[in-house]
């Protein structure tokens, strides 16, 4: 009897060009595909809440699958990781869901962190990990500024040109930066994103931060609704998606 499984996956995103599955490429999404094949000798697609870029690591990524296998969640949960070994990628729970539950569909909200660590010396242990800016950030302005971006908009400005989503219009929930000594930490919830549009928002908040943009600056990128105008993405570094809610 086919069972329905969703896995919570974390995972350094540093050895991978992200989630999905490519041609002669190493992904996460490969690798545990890979690992169910293995132990259960069944080939399949896995469905995953959220797409990360290459180098974009997870802390709570969700996927689910159907296996015809007789196994427990624990034991798939002890399967994979043993399998899984010595990837970076941990799965952290597994459980049986209903027929109808889907990672991607059933998902009402997701978020997103980003860090920042601002000091003048480099980086040693969170290196890869967090974007490292060695010039001063006002992190109240930043935070100030990005309330602009909250409630629905046409995020064209923050948009990837080869977005694949259908509309550019989104509604951001949450965007809030705090600071806790060198540590910054943007907190981003929505439904949905764009393609590059955490990273992409992040770097105009870092120019803010340095006091290149004033708030109004912000406010008049996005109304421009043009790519040109909103400034480089931030490094995938310091981008986790941090968990889902269903």
């Amino acid at each position: 009897m086919t069972k329905r499984f969703k896995i919570t996956v974390e995972y350094d995103g540093r050895p991978f060009t992200g989630w999905q599955a490519q041609k002669d490429t190493v992904t996460v999404q490969e690798e545990i595909e890979k690992a169910i094949f293995s132990f259960s000798g069944e080939k399949l697609r896995i469905t995953t809440a959220g797409r990360t870029d290459s180098g974009v690591h997870a802390l709570g990524q969700v996927a689910s699958f159907d296996l015809d296998m007789n196994i427990t969640p624990l034991k798939l949960r002890e399967a994979l990781n043993s399998t899984l070994r010595p990837n970076p990628i941990s799965i952290l729970e597994a459980f049986e869901v209903n027929k109808d539950f889907s990672a991607r569909f059933s998902a009402k909200r997701r978020h997103y962190l980003y860090k920042i660590i601002n000091r003048r010396p480099p980086l040693t242990f969170e290196k890869g990990q967090a974007w490292h800016i060695p010039i001063a950030l006002d992190y109240e302005a930043m935070h100030e500024a990005a309330q602009l971006l909250l409630g629905e908009h046409d995020f064209t400005t923050f948009r990837n040109v080869k977005c694949q989503a259908k509309s550019p219009v989104k509604t951001l929930d949450r965007l809030d930066v705090t600071r806790m000594g060198d540590l910054i930490e943007i907190t981003v919830t929505a439904e949905s994103f764009l393609h590059n549009q955490v990273r992409s928002m992040v770097g105009a908040l870092h120019l803010v931060g340095r006091g290149k943009w004033l708030k109004k600056d912000l406010k008049k990128a996005l109304e421009a609704k043009d790519r040109q105008e909103g400034g480089f993405n931030a490094p995938p570094d310091g981008l986790y998606f941090l968990k889902v809610d269903y």
